[in-house]
């Protein structure tokens, strides 16, 4: 009996990129029956999430935390057979303002912050409470976080706490950040606790890591492939639909379906070729790169989880300390310099960043030594972090596109949502269930 053009068994699949999405794609394809194989340009799995060997400690090299409505995450790690690998751990945020560290982030904390006036920490906590219970952010896409914020809390408190992190994080773009972006964000941790006064966040037993082994295991045990050091040059296009891809070695390997997980900014060039009609559709999404300092220390920063700097003397938006998460035999401190490309800093030395970042950890603790610094790792990334500004979703093109068989997707398409593991296994799973209709 021949098979219906429907029926995915045997049919050959190529996910490019083998980040979280890709993968997650790889796995639910691979349940449905299409022989996948998965490329991916570097030498190890997991995107943003892939692990390093920090002198003997497995880390991202990526900060990762999860939060209480992570619910595709959790569901992914109960299928993979790792239904108990999430821990939950009380955690605390602090504030920087001009040499002194706050507590920040409950009522009380809010109360007692001495940086605003009682009418801003009325009109800010009345902001955070209506945004965690708000569903609809259509008319946010269309209005700055810089306006949402001041509509909500003054220009005062706006320029006094926020105005700094928007700079130091988007640059030139600060002031056209779209406000449904923050929203989802502060939603998101708003949502994340266990009760009003304590924020509750979670991390996986092992880190990041044991997510991305289990699926490439699970992958792999359903008869799908995972390549590394795999670069695609060109994705093959022939009568409008998609024919595979060719590497950057000259390999061709043909597939009936093809979808790319990659940062957008690499999609114009692998269609440019094949598909040049599609390549607009993909150009002037920008994105922040990032440098992103790693301190192993022997003394804790502070007791919070993060920390958010508003202070002229340190250049820095804030910095997380990931042991105060997830248990480590030392202290753990990521300090993410975001910053254009073209920046002066993104081209700073290892050592250069390694130094700087360390003395704007000693402003904030100036009991750290010298002699606490154990080790530093830098990593660089030029496409961190999407740029979402105002009217972002109208933008962004559907994730299946006019090329019969082929997707294209990447982690700013989950917007009004961040960057998040478990946004894009959600995501992921909607392109699978959507790959048969993608046939014309």
């Amino acid at each position: 009996m021949s098979r219906s053009s429907s029926d995915p068994r045997g049919k050959k699949l190529i996910v490019i990129g083998a980040g979280p999405m890709g993968l997650a794609a790889a796995y639910y394809a691979c349940g449905l029956g299409y022989d996948v194989e998965v490329l991916e340009a570097s030498d190890r799995p997991g995107g943003m999430a892939a692990h390093f060997d920090f002198g003997g400690i497995s880390l991202e090299r990526f900060y990762h935390f999860c939060c209480k409505g992570d619910q595709d995450t959790l569901a992914l790690l109960a299928e993979l057979g790792l239904p108990n690998a999430m821990r939950w751990v009380p955690t605390k945020m602090g504030y920087f303002v001009d040499g002194r560290l706050y507590p920040f982030g409950d009522p009380i904390s809010l109360l007692r912050f001495p940086k605003l006036r009682l009418v801003e920490k009325i009109r800010y906590g009345a902001m955070v409470f209506f945004a965690t219970k708000r569903r609809d952010w259509s008319r946010l896409d269309r209005i700055s976080a810089r306006q949402w914020f001041i509509r909500w809390c003054g220009q005062r408190a706006y320029d006094r706490l926020w105005r700094p992190l928007f700079q130091l994080k988007f640059f030139e773009f600060a002031d056209s950040i779209s406000a449904a972006w923050v929203w989802q964000r502060i939603k998101r941790l708003g949502n994340s606790r266990r009760s009003l006064f304590q924020e509750e966040l979670g991390y996986i037993e092992g880190g990041s890591q044991t997510l991305i082994d289990h699926l490439v295991e699970a992958i792999r045990r359903r008869g799908g492939r995972v390549r590394l050091n795999t670069p695609v040059r060109h994705i093959l296009v022939e009568s409008n639909a998609a024919n595979g891809v060719e590497t950057t070695s000259a390999e061709v390997v043909q597939a009936s379906a093809v979808i790319s997980t990659v940062p957008l900014p690499y999609v114009p060039a692998m269609l440019r070729r094949d598909a040049g009609h599609l390549v607009s559709r993909y150009e002037g999404f920008d994105n922040v790169a990032v440098a992103c300092v790693i301190h192993k220390l022997r003394r804790s920063v502070s007791p919070n989880f993060w920390v958010n700097i508003s202070d002229a003397a340190i250049g820095i938006p804030g910095f997380v300390e990931f042991s105060n998460l997830r248990p480590l035999p030392y202290t753990i401190v990521y300090v993410p310099y975001y910053m254009p490309t073209s920046h002066e800093k993104f081209s700073w030395s290892d050592a250069a960043l390694g130094d700087e970042s360390f003395d704007f950890l000693r402003r904030i603790n100036p009991a750290l030594m010298p002699s606490d610094r154990i080790d530093t790792h830098v990593g660089r990334l030029r496409y961190a972090q999407p740029v979402c500004t105002v009217g972002f979703a109208s933008r962004l093109p559907p994730s299946q596109t006019a090329v019969s068989g082929l997707q294209i997707a990447d982690t700013s398409f989950y917007y009004p949502e961040d960057r998040g593991v478990s946004e894009s296994i959600k995501y992921a799973r909607q392109m699978v269930a959507s790959l048969g209709l993608g046939r014309h």
